[in-house]
């Protein structure tokens, strides 16, 4: 774990209310590029090892398995690559608890269109980046100055 002067509880932290507040991920099946697509995460404050989302039965993650994704908060004040499993979820209370206008918009007939697949990514391990620089490093950059040692402490390896 590389997080020299923070906290790496306060960056996981970070991390969960960022994605809560922008929860757009570009998520991709591991070893396949060509699979990288957008896609909105259903997170939980009480389920801090998982997320959800909606897609349809043809799409490549219907194959389930290992994805990652990449993530960067609004106001770029967080970064993150993060690993998991694709499994089916079938808990009808975790799906009704996330369903709503926007979801119900991809798809014709509403929550029991037959195209539907409700997916949970069990987490496993992810860097996480803090953007948030402060002034006086923002000002070396602006002069050319080297930043690499006032930014390196932003960085966390951690499991979620």
């Amino acid at each position: 774990m590389r997080y020299n002067d923070g906290n790496a509880d306060e960056l996981k932290t970070k991390f969960w209310k960022a994605l809560a507040d922008s929860p757009f991920v570009f998520l991709q099946r591991d070893g396949e590029p060509q699979t990288a697509v957008p896609m909105t995460a259903q997170t939980d404050e009480d389920a801090d090892s998982a997320i959800w989302f909606f897609t349809q039965k043809d799409s490549d993650f219907a194959k389930l398995g290992p994805v990652t994704a990449t993530y960067e908060g609004k106001g770029h004040n967080v970064y993150a690559r993060f690993h998991g499993s694709l499994f089916i979820e079938d808990d009808q209370e975790r799906f009704d608890q996330f369903w709503n206008n926007f979801v119900e918009a991809w798809y014709d007939g509403g929550k029991d269109d037959p195209d539907i697949l409700f997916l949970r990514m069990d987490l496993r391990d992810a860097e996480i980046w803090s953007g948030e620089m402060g002034i006086l490093t923002t000002a070396k950059m602006t002069l050319g100055m080297t930043v690499h040692d006032e930014v390196q402490d932003k960085h966390l390896e951690t499991t979620l």
